[in-house]
């Protein structure tokens, strides 16, 4: 594929992250030591991505630690959101992208036309992280909730906090009596989608609407990017909505624990987040390792609410003058320190198991 630089190249130390009307990350946590040891560099030149919003945390460690460790590169990721990534690696403008959701069978075939000598795009799960669900309800510190509750909540059905189906779930809280207010993003979503896909897949009969990264849900509250969620919570007593899990973190929200059905409900938490992608079977075919999670799962300490970013490269095919660039980058990513790098910034580092086919498909990209 043909890529245009010429106006894209940024400075060794920075990595541009431009949200439109996406999940707006609002940095890293706490210092980040961007120097390792050792890092097997690729050759120098530049390298233009884009997509994912929700990695945009993930790829501002790894841009940056790259760079800072191998002079002469430039590697430029915008955080675009998902869609507008995936239609530029499309166009053959970028060398790789980032999305939450899977490409479609016609996305796919229209990858037929970048990718050179019958490659295709396929999907990298280099990324993941739970899904918190966020609340402001003072007096309540520790709250459970079911799929089907979540669901007729966000669906505008469970309206005050005190709802029986609410209280059954929490027998030991002093739930008030006041409003629900649901907040969802009024921009299209990869955590939307994600989220939406939970609610159908574990509760069909309380969330009848296909999911989406547009919200399909009744009522509520909408704000643009996680960010804006955050803020409708922070400011409005009775409010929940959801979103990565660092935004909690970084802003001190409570989460919802999610009752699964196993004998303890599941907090969210990056190791939690790590079992169920160590769950999750590859369903692509060939080369490609588009994860099936297992949203109605009961297993202990397995968080159902996950979020995967996937890399979009050709199996083969790929620009020969960025393809030595991108497979070091991408090995680095999915290597060992890379992995590591996630845990603390709130991601959920890829299972070994399918850590290292990602490994053996960017050794064999071409």
């Amino acid at each position: 594929m043909t890529l245009r630089l010429g106006a894209v190249l940024v400075s060794a130390a920075l990595v541009a992250l431009t949200a439109c009307g996406t999940d707006d990350n609002s940095g890293l946590p706490g210092a980040v030591d961007f120097s390792l040891e050792s890092l097997d560099c690729g050759p120098g030149g530049a390298l233009l991505a884009s997509g994912s919003s929700a990695q945009s945390n993930a790829m501002e460690v790894w841009v940056n630690t790259y760079q800072a460790n191998c002079d002469g590169s430039q590697i430029n990721y915008k955080a675009t959101g998902s869609g507008a990534g995936v239609q530029e690696f499309l166009q053959g403008t970028t060398a790789f992208a980032g999305t939450d959701s899977p490409l479609t069978e016609g996305e796919v075939d229209a990858s037929r036309a970048v990718c050179r000598d019958g490659g295709h795009a396929v999907h990298l799960p280099m990324v993941a992280g739970p899904i918190a669900v966020g609340y402001h309800l003072p007096g309540v510190d520790d709250l459970a909730l079911d799929s089907a509750t979540l669901a007729r909540i966000f669906d505008s059905q469970i309206r005050r906090w005190n709802d029986p189906a609410i209280a059954a779930l929490n027998p030991d809280a002093d739930l008030p009596d006041i409003p629900i207010t649901p907040v969802h993003r009024s921009d299209g979503s990869g955590t939307t989608d994600n989220f939406t896909s939970y609610l159908h897949a574990a509760a069909p009969d309380a969330w009848p609407h296909e999911p989406d990264k547009a919200w399909k849900g009744s009522g509520g509250q909408s704000a643009d990017g996680s960010s804006g969620l955050v803020g409708m919570v922070q400011q409005n007593e009775g409010a929940i909505a959801y979103f990565e899990l660092s935004y909690a973190h970084q802003n001190g929200i409570d989460t919802v624990r999610i009752d699964t059905g196993a004998s303890e409900p599941v907090e969210a938490t990056v190791e939690n987040a790590s079992n169920a992608i160590a769950e999750a079977p590859p369903a692509g075919t060939g080369d490609d390792l588009v994860l099936e999670l297992d949203y109605g799962t009961r297993a202990e300490g397995v968080y159902p609410i996950v979020l995967v970013t996937y890399e979009i490269v050709c199996d083969r095919g790929n620009d020969p003058a960025t393809l030595d660039l991108t497979r070091a980058f991408l090995r680095y990513a999915a290597g060992e320190e890379g992995q590591r790098a996630l845990a603390e910034i709130d991601y959920a580092p890829i299972s070994d198991d399918i850590i290292q086919q990602v490994r053996r498909r960017i050794d064999a990209m071409a």
